[in-house]
Parts: C-alpha cells; structure tokens; sequence
C-alpha cells in the first residue's frame, strides 16, 4: 500500500497531498483529532479521548514500519498519562498503549530504537523515562531532579524548566533544552538498558531561556559540521552551537550566535519564540502572540544555513495565520507547512518555495474544538502531519 500510494499521485502528475493526506491535532480539553487536507481543503474529522486531560505534545515514530503516535500528558494534578496509538489509512487512531505518569509532562521523545521514552517536567524540575510499550502498571525507569543554586536574570526562572526532549542525529545522546536553567542539558544513552547518564552542558546566554532545539548537518552520514539550533522562548530569538564528538566521549556544544526571531526594533510584550525546525538549508522559528500582521495574527520568522559554515542569516517574517502558534511542522515533500495556533485553536496550512525556502499565501483553514483564553494554557496544543 505505502508503494501504490506514491505510484498514483506520480502517474496522475500530481503531487501526493491533493489526493489526501492525514495530520493529527490534540486539544488540551484532552482529545486528539484527525485532520484530512485534499484538494486544498482542510477537514477535521473524528477525535480520540485517552491521552489524558491535558494532551500536550504529538511525536509520530514510523521506524518500526507501523505509524506510531506518541501523547505526552501535562495534567497538573499530580499523575498523567503518557499514551501510544496507530494510524490507520483514514487518519484514524487505534489506541495501542497507555500508563500512568507523574504529569505535569510539557514534551517527550523515544530513543534507543523506541525501547524507552524520555518525558520532561516543567515546573517539577525533571527529566523522565519510561520502558515502551506503554502498559498499565508501567513504572518509571529513571527520574532526574533539577536544581539551580540562584534563579537567572528573567523572573520565570526561578526554577530549572526543561522543556523537551530531543534525541541526537548519532542516537546515543539525549538533549533537554532548560528554560530556567539556561541550559542545553545533555545526557549519554545506553541503547541496551535505557539508562541516562549526565554529561556537562551547553551554556546559553543567561535570559535567553532556550525551550525547543532541532539539528543540521551537511551530511547525514557524518557528524562533521553538526549544528544544534535552539529556539529561546525568553530571548525571543534563535541561537547556532557547534558540536563535537569525540569517540567514547559526550557530546559537546558551543554556542556561537544568537539572532532575535525578528527584523524590526521589538516584539510586542508578552511574545514568546515557541517551536523551531529544519528543512533544507533553512530554519523556521514560530513567534507567539507577536501579532507582526494584525490582531490575532502572528508571525513565522524564516533563516537561510550557510552550507559551509552552518551560520544563520534572517531572511523574513511571515503571516502565521494563527493566534500564538505553539506547534508547526513541514510536510515531506517540503512545500506545506502546517501551523497550530493554541489560542485561535486553528490549522493553518501555509505554501512552501521549496526552492528559497519561503512561506507563501494560506492554503486552508481549520477550527479544532473550542479557542483558547489568551496566554493561557488552553486550546490546541500541537499539529503534525501523518507522512
């Protein structure tokens, strides 16, 4: 089936996404829903509950040839839930597996060829793993309790607030992005046991309040020139580190440059840089409630990678087409960029120049459940696509 679903759109001369294809949208009144994107227009269609009340974050693992979805639960209240599901050929989900977690989980990640899951805790101060799959009665693998001998300069880091979990092109390394702590925490794998052992970490700029980080490399087959960019959501911009790895060894960051997620003078108060990715020679960086192009319309920034050098330039801010977009993803052939706005609760799907790697005009639009309050912690909490 996966062949025949390339074969078709080839032979028809038309790219795959006007035929159909699937995204996946949760909502933190606790459901996710199944979004369908077919000539140009955008549907929601059926929604799942069991992922907890407060859904937080989507991953999709296609490693094991099964379309995996993975839910990590923020629930406040003292216990969560982390969650498993499968995508059908409709976009539907079939939940797989599912525990009882500690909560308060904002991101996570699988590593180890999906063993285990790593999850982070914002206000609690952790990092925390779990042994896959997700079943009742499931216990936590290991838990590291973060402190900080002085709060940094920015009155939200009174605490550490590691706030993802991102596994390293290599596979052996786990790195967690610590708002309060401004640090780029990194720890090494064993692939065999799951366990997590703390390496010394990168430094960022003290206030910078790193959250979301995501890699690039002039080669996927080597770790020459690996580049880390990590978005900081109290900086409000985008900061390059160099990496190095030697045999048996941590890996190493160093930070190099720092560029603000926009052109003009500021950002309007109580903007947060939230989400950062690569595709191509390019980085996109996600500002929410900026409103760069009106009320309740925020902003995209876009940066061209030397391919030398793997340094960045500003190239521009772009029409989000959502109220404080925490989550956006770019599909596969690389010309469609889903964006979920939390506060509007929309999907916005905006055209891509794969060639210069700008953002275009809207494609569509779609409401998810109920809108948001804003800046707070409700509405739709993220957006992928199911490739």
């Amino acid at each position: 089936m996966p062949l025949l679903n390339l074969i078709i759109p080839a032979l028809l001369g038309l790219p795959a996404h006007v035929l159909g294809v699937n995204l996946l949208a949760s909502h933190y009144t606790g459901k996710i829903y199944s979004l369908s994107f077919s000539n140009n227009t955008l549907t929601v269609g059926s929604s799942v509950a069991g992922a907890g009340n407060l859904p937080a974050w989507l991953g999709l693992d296609t490693s094991g040839g099964a379309r995996t979805v993975y839910s990590v639960d923020e629930d406040w209240f003292g216990s969560g839930v982390l969650a498993s599901f499968t995508v059908g050929e409709d976009g539907a989900l079939t939940q797989t597996g599912k525990l009882t977690s500690l909560g308060a989980s904002v991101h996570g990640t699988p590593y180890a060829d999906a063993k285990f899951f790593a999850t982070v805790e914002y206000d609690p101060s952790t990092l925390t793993t779990y042994a896959l799959p997700f079943q009742a009665g499931g216990k936590v693998l290991q838990k590291f309790k973060f402190n900080m001998t002085a709060p940094g300069p920015n009155p939200r880091q009174n605490a550490p607030h590691p706030h993802a979990a991102h596994v390293d092109p290599t596979g052996k390394f786990l790195l967690v992005p610590d708002l309060g702590a401004d640090l780029i925490r990194i720890f090494s794998i064993d692939a065999t046991s799951g366990q997590l052992t703390a390496c010394a970490p990168g430094e960022a700029a003290p206030g910078d309040g790193p959250r979301h980080g995501t890699f690039w490399g002039p080669s996927s087959n080597s770790t020459d020139g690996l580049m880390l960019y990590t978005v900081n959501e109290l900086g409000n911009s985008v900061t390059t580190w160099s990496t190095s790895y030697a045999e048996g060894k941590c890996l190493s960051l160093t930070r190099q440059k720092t560029l603000p997620t926009y052109s003009g003078a500021s950002l309007a108060t109580g903007s947060k840089a939230a989400e950062v990715h690569v595709f191509g020679n390019f980085v996109y960086a996600a500002n929410r409630a900026d409103q760069t192009f009106g009320a309740q319309q925020d902003s995209l920034a876009t940066y061209a990678i030397d391919a030398a050098t793997g340094a960045l330039t500003w190239i521009e801010a772009t029409n989000a087409h959502a109220w404080f977009p925490r989550t956006f993803q770019i599909n596969k052939a690389g010309d469609l960029v889903a964006v979920g706005g939390q506060t509007s609760s929309n999907v916005a799907i905006i055209k891509r120049d794969p060639a210069t790697g700008k953002l275009g005009d809207l494609v569509a639009s779609a409401q998810v459940a109920t809108p948001g309050r804003e800046q707070e912690e409700d509405g739709l909490s993220a957006v992928i696509w199911v490739e």
